[in-house]
This record gives C-alpha cells, structure tokens and sequence, in this order.
C-alpha cells in the first residue's frame, strides 16, 4: 500500500522544478528547488481539491506523516474538512493560551472597578494578585477544576485567613461568571464546592452594651470623661445620632442647621455603593434638644466651618477614626465589651426593644439598606416626622438611663 521508503525521504535531491514522490493515498512528499521537502496531502471536500500540508520532513519523519494522513483522513470521512477542524482546534488552543485566569480576572476587574468605592475594589485586586494569580494565573480559565480551586483557596485557609478565603472564592466565582457570559468558559467550578469544602469563618460582631443599665453606667462615664473636651462632644453625640464612626468624625458644620435641629450627611460621605454615592441624596439625620446643646457648645470651639472634630494636629484633618475607640479604653472599657460602631448596636436593640419603636425607624435612621415589601429602596425623607419624634425620643430615654431611672414598663416589670 505505501509506496516511499525512508531511504527516499533522505536522499531526495532538489531539481530544476519541484517534484512529488508520491507515498498512498493522496500522501506525497514535495521536493522544492532549494531542496526543502514538505509533507503534503490532496484531497477533495465536497467536491473541491484542497491541499493540506502536514509539515516539514526530517522534522516530521516518515512514519509521523503517515500517522498525520491516517488522522486527517478519517476526520474526512466523518464529514468533517480536516483543515478547517485543525484551524479550529489552532485557533481553540491560541484562545486557551491568551484566555488565562489572570487575563480575564484582570478584565473582568476592570470593567467593574467604576461601581465600587476605589477601597473596596483596591481590596478585590490585592487579593488576586497576591493569593490567586500566582497558582491559577497561567491556567486557561476553561480548563481549571474544581479540586484545582479548592487547593488554591484552602492555601488561604491554612495560614487562618478564613474569611479572606471566603472572599477569594466569591471573587474568583465572579471572574468565571464573566467568563461564562463572554463565552470563554463553561463553567463555574466553585459552584460544586460542597458546604462543608472551606471552614466558615467565625461571625464577629462589634462588640456593644446592649443592657439598659450598663448602658446608662456607660453615658454617665461619658459625662465624666476628663480628656479632650472635643472627645467628649464626639462620644456624647455617638448614642444621638446612629451614625457610623467615620461619618461622625469625618462630619463638618456646613452639613448641619444647628436652627432647623438637622443633619444631612452628603451622600459620597454614606456607606453605600458607587453609584448610588454618586446619583443619591444626602442621608437626614433630625437633631434631638439634647444633640443641639452638644452641637452649639462645639460649634463655640471648633465651629463655624470645616470638621466639628478636628485632629489636634490640625484643624485640616478630622479625628483620628481611634479617637472614639482610644476614649473607650480610656474609660475602663475593654474591645470584647464597647466600640465605637457598638453605639449603633446599642441603640438598634434598646430602641427596638425596650422603647417599642418599630425597627424600620431604626434601620433606616442608621442608614441600613431598609426596602418595602415592593422591593424599592426608602427615600431621604420617608418617616421623617416619625424618625424626628424618635430621635428626641431616644434622647429623653438615655437622659433618664443615665439618671438610673426606668422608663418603660418593660425594665419596671424586670
């Protein structure tokens, strides 16, 4: 059946004008003038002649051509054009090669990092780069599996970054996602993690006085606070507010009308995604009688413009985000018993629970992510007069804790 011998191949000398020796099949080797010689196949694909060069002889031997032929051929009698299938398959393999994790992670990040707070998406990528990329960068994103992921993620879990674990996953199950819809890959391969296939991190709350009695003992500790008068107004304010530590201090006095008794915090100031900073209206806070005295005291020391809590260092910096906390210590109180973020706890539990108020009030005074049953976020002023009347309500109730007295019938009946 075969008709050429290695022997052939070898001493094949090049002539005026290329020649054929032919082998079987449409298998020939072609000699050129300047003696290279190429392997080459001719076939018909529906009903059109095509040749298919199969490589370079000594580079493909003999045998290696003969193999190539016998493959290509009974990719043709499937039906199939064995040089568009092996285009294809050029073309799959350059897509692997440039369709790696760490390229479309990269792609991905950059098409989303626009909606994220420059901190947060500053977060994602470190956490790429540092513990995903170096294991899994390389790797066509089609081809990594399931076990693959959960070594590189469990690396994480071994030196106790749990949560970071958790994260890791989250985003690496995002950058696949991109990759499904792109239609770079098939398959998301964290979605098979079992529940039990990385620890769960330990859940931490921000330590918080939530006992009325405690509390009480806690404002009046307030009220004797000897340190930096400054200090106090911020540690005297935090219970009267529900606002987060950072827009506490961070706050200035031409967000407040110390006359009309309201805050409103710019909304770029508010915990919220990067849109809604932009496109959202400020976040009201109504001001109790008890907080306007506070705020007008301040506003004699560090008012009329700029931050109500300046840096001692200079007034064109706001306090410390461990002013709060540091005034805590300070007072006797340790880390697993008050933070600067537990007054929020503090006010959402004995609000809610001791003085009955309903907790949509709450949350949405404290600025959570409070939606009706509709599904659409709360407005800047919805409950307004509602949450006016809490405020001052709150205010009398720690007036009255701090003085030891009970002021509802469920601490009378305790």
């Amino acid at each position: 059946m075969y008709k050429i011998k290695d022997i052939q191949c070898k001493k094949a000398a090049p002539k005026e004008k290329a020649y054929k020796i032919a082998d079987w099949g449409g298998l020939y080797l072609l000699v050129k003038t300047d003696g290279g010689r190429y392997w080459r196949w001719d076939y018909r694909f529906c009903g059109i002649r095509k040749t298919m060069a199969l490589g370079t002889y000594p580079s493909v031997t003999l045998e290696a051509a003969r193999v190539a032929h016998r493959d290509a051929r009974a990719i043709l009698a499937d039906g199939i054009d064995p040089m568009a299938e092996r285009k294809h398959g050029k073309l799959v393999s350059r897509l692997a090669a440039i369709n790696t994790f760490e390229d479309i992670g990269r792609e991905w990040f950059e098409r989303q990092r626009d909606t994220w707070v420059d901190s947060h998406g500053d977060r994602i990528i470190r956490r790429l780069e540092r513990d995903i990329f170096p294991f899994i960068g390389n790797r066509p994103i089609a081809s990594v599996t399931t076990p693959e992921m959960l070594a590189v993620l469990r690396r994480i879990e071994e030196r106790g970054a749990i949560e970071t674990a958790h994260r890791a996953k989250s985003d690496c199950s995002q950058v696949f996602r991109y990759a499904i819809e792109t239609g770079r890959a098939e398959r998301d391969p964290t979605e098979n993690f079992s529940r039990g296939a990385l620890k769960n991190p330990l859940v931490r709350h921000h330590a918080a006085i939530t006992d009325p009695k405690e509390f009480g003992g806690l404002l009046r500790a307030i009220a004797e606070y000897r340190g930096s008068a400054i200090t106090r107004a911020a540690l005297s304010l935090a219970p009267l507010v529900f606002q987060r530590p950072g827009e506490l201090r961070k706050a200035r006095w031409e967000e407040f009308d110390l006359d009309a008794a309201r805050w409103e915090i710019p909304s770029e100031r508010m915990k919220r995604p990067k849109a809604e900073k932009q496109l959202g209206s400020a976040h009201i806070v109504p001001l109790s009688r008890q907080a306007v005295i506070i705020l007008r005291d301040l506003h004699a020391q560090t008012g009329p413009e700029g931050y109500l809590f300046p840096s001692p260092r200079t007034r064109t910096r706001p306090m410390s985000d461990n002013g709060i906390l540091s005034a805590l210590r300070r007072m006797g109180y340790g880390k697993d018993e008050m933070t600067g973020h537990g007054f929020r706890a503090s006010v959402r539990t004995l609000a809610v629970e001791r003085l009955r108020i309903p907790a949509e009030y709450v949350d949405h005074q404290l600025a959570h992510a409070v939606k009706d049953v509709h599904g659409r976020a709360y407005n800047r002023t919805q409950w307004l007069d509602e949450r006016t009347e809490m405020m001052q309500q709150w205010a009398d109730y720690c007036d009255k804790l701090a003085t030891g007295e009970a002021v509802t019938s469920v601490e009378q009946s305790s």
